[in-house]
């Protein structure tokens, strides 16, 4: 496995931490030597260890999510270029990450209730804390999409966490990239953001 043992991350407690504050994943399928791609919020389901999704029934990787189908999922932390120039000793510019790759295989549900419980479920999680909004289980909208989302479950066969933090570095190094990491994912939003609106 690559990277390096150094910036490799076993604590699943680490793991999980990103899987619910970047719930947004990539699931990967391949049919015929394809890849299918397709970008999901993916929630962890504490109960049994499963990931749960929702996919629009025209979406061509829908076929796949089903029948116990191998996929790959990626979760994505933050990330950032870290120039020589933070650090305290000389060393050569690199690139700062955190990322979670899982395999697994997935299963179609095929419950119109649990589908539309799932919904409600994973709506309650990414409005969290706040819970600004609430998805009802009486919303007449909710109820006339349901035919077209399907929904799954992944049941997790591997874990592979990839932090590359400068590890192999001196703690006050460390400490640099750090902040470097925090305020690069705070700036380059905003400036993306103001570029591309």
């Amino acid at each position: 496995m690559y990277p390096p043992p150094k910036h490799q991350e076993n604590d699943k407690v680490h793991l999980l931490e990103v899987i619910k504050t970047y719930p947004l994943a990539t699931v990967i399928s391949v049919k015929d030597n394809t890849p299918l791609i397709t970008h999901l919020p993916l929630i962890y389901r504490e109960t049994d260890g499963k990931l749960i999704g929702h996919i629009d029934i025209y979406n061509p990787q829908t076929s796949l999510l089903k029948d116990e189908n191998e996929v790959t999922v990626i979760f994505y932390g933050p990330q950032c270029y870290i120039s020589p120039s933070i650090y305290t000793t000389t060393q050569l510019p690199t690139w700062n990450y955190v990322r979670v790759h899982l395999t697994g295989k997935v299963t179609k549900i095929e419950s119109t209730a649990a589908l539309k419980q799932s919904l409600i479920t994973m709506t309650e999680f990414l409005e969290a804390p706040e819970h600004q909004y609430v998805l009802e289980l009486d919303n007449p909208r909710l109820d006339k999409n349901l035919e077209y989302i399907k929904m799954f479950e992944i049941t997790i066969d591997t874990w592979e966490g990839k932090f590359k933090l400068s590890q192999d570095k001196k703690p006050k190094d460390k400490e640099n990239a750090r902040q470097a990491l925090i305020k690069a994912n705070q700036e380059s939003i905003k400036q993306f953001l103001d570029s591309i609106f």
